[in-house]
């Protein structure tokens, strides 16, 4: 070692802690790696990073391979510090010498390399994951012993190297992810992403068509009044019930009658031919269940019934929809078939209108795990049936009831933010 020259021995010196910084950078690079990142690299043919996933496969191996190097050039280095110390100013330097090589590795090998490796993971892991699988074939003989020995020492407490949890994202961590997706995707498609999420706490009572509200035919009416209504009639598809809507027989789609009813040859033999048998959803159905039964029955349109089979409400292909990408419209509270927009910013709002069409038009936060309407909301917190032009702020929204009808609110006056004073009413 006496004959080495100074300046080589500072030249190696310089070499070993720019490994430890290898070492040290590329461990913190490849644990911080998005797996969900790495994984779709991978399967679009990343040659890198198919190589680092590898090697994450086996975090023990990895780990020991890389402490096996960052260990042996930090011992390397201490002791020929302590060599060049020696050489330069004796024994009493030496003390100094391994304070000074402390601060160096610190700064230069361990702080600054995996700061910025954790800053810049995928910039170091690709590289770094080639030399690493080299290292680790040659030492795999010695990574194999001190890995078996750590491992055995893991599983006397209780801990199985075999068996590692699955690396699966929970609903709400998975939400974490898309609203922290920035401008990788676009806010219009989060929001849709989001509200799928959301289709498994909501239930077909939350949007569906209140018994009250539901527009059909009864048959038992004259046929004058049949024929109006077909002419007149603004859906699709439309209930045919028998006297009462909890003797439903059948739903009828306009397009199959509307030849006729122009030419004046429908009649009622004919109308009751051409419906289609009735589909019952039971009360409770989870959105996104409903929606994938809809799909299995080829069907858009469903009777929500009670456990005793009495009719509550009519579901849709279409509303389920809407909780996804919003109301079919350019201008959303426009097309709201509940919702009116007035001209001075507030909205005329019909009381069967569900809290969770408000919340997705008007971007409210009003709780939807209590009343299914904003007529259960204002008698919910008033306890009573309000009188029109009563004010009463529910969550921090001011609401204004307009008219009232039998023992409901029929229409309300709402805004989208509150502003002026309202008489608060509790």
């Amino acid at each position: 070692m006496n004959e080495i020259p100074l300046s080589a021995l500072f030249i190696i010196l310089g070499l070993l802690i720019v490994l430890s910084g290898f070492f040290s950078s590329s461990e913190t690079a490849l644990m911080t790696l998005n797996r969900y990142r790495l994984r779709h690299l991978a399967k679009a043919g990343h040659r890198s990073a198919r190589l680092a996933a590898r090697l994450l496969e086996r975090p023990d191996r990895l780990i020991g391979v890389i402490l096996l190097g960052n260990n042996f050039v930090n011992i390397l280095a201490a002791s020929l510090a302590t060599v060049i110390a020696l050489r330069l100013y004796g024994e009493g330097a030496i003390g100094a010498a391994s304070l000074l090589l402390t601060l160096v590795i610190l700064i230069f090998a361990e702080v600054a390399p995996k700061t910025f490796a954790a800053l810049h993971p995928e910039r170091l892991a690709f590289p770094f994951s080639w030399p690493l699988a080299g290292l680790l074939k040659v030492l795999y003989p010695i990574v194999w012993m001190t890995n078996g020995i750590a491992n055995q020492l893991l599983k006397l407490t209780g801990v199985d190297i075999e068996h590692r949890g699955a690396e699966s994202l929970s609903r709400e961590e998975l939400r974490t992810v898309v609203n922290e997706a920035g401008s990788m995707i676009p806010r219009r498609h989060q929001k849709m992403l989001l509200n799928i999420l959301d289709l498994e706490k909501a239930t077909v009572e939350d949007i569906m068509v209140p018994r009250s509200e539901i527009v059909g035919i009864d048959l038992e009416d004259s046929w004058e009044d049949i024929v109006s209504q077909l002419g007149n009639s603004q859906h699709t598809r439309i209930p045919i019930y028998r006297g009462s809507i909890d003797d439903v027989l059948g739903v009828l789609h306009m397009r199959k009658v509307i030849p006729d009813l122009i030419k004046g040859k429908l009649d009622r033999e004919q109308l009751e031919a051409r419906m289609k048998a009735p589909y019952f959803v039971p009360e409770g159905t989870r959105l996104h269940t409903q929606l994938m039964n809809f799909q299995r029955s080829k069907r858009r349109i469903g009777m929500v019934v009670d456990e005793y089979g009495d009719i509550m409400g009519l579901v849709t292909l279409e509303d389920i929809l809407e909780e996804i990408v919003g109301e079919f419209t350019t201008d959303p509270a426009a097309g709201s078939r509940h919702l009116r927009p007035q001209e001075d910013g507030s909205y005329l709002a019909q009381g069967g209108i569900s809290v969770r069409e408000l919340n997705r038009v008007l971007d409210w936060r009003l709780p939807t795990d209590g009343p299914k309407t904003l007529n259960g909301l204002v008698l919910e917190h008033l306890q009573a049936i309000p009188e029109p032009g009563t004010s009463v702020k529910i969550h921090g929204y001011p609401v204004t009831i307009v008219q009232t009808q039998d023992n409901k609110v029929k229409t309300a006056e709402i805004r989208p933010t509150p502003r002026g004073k309202q008489r608060k009413v509790s």
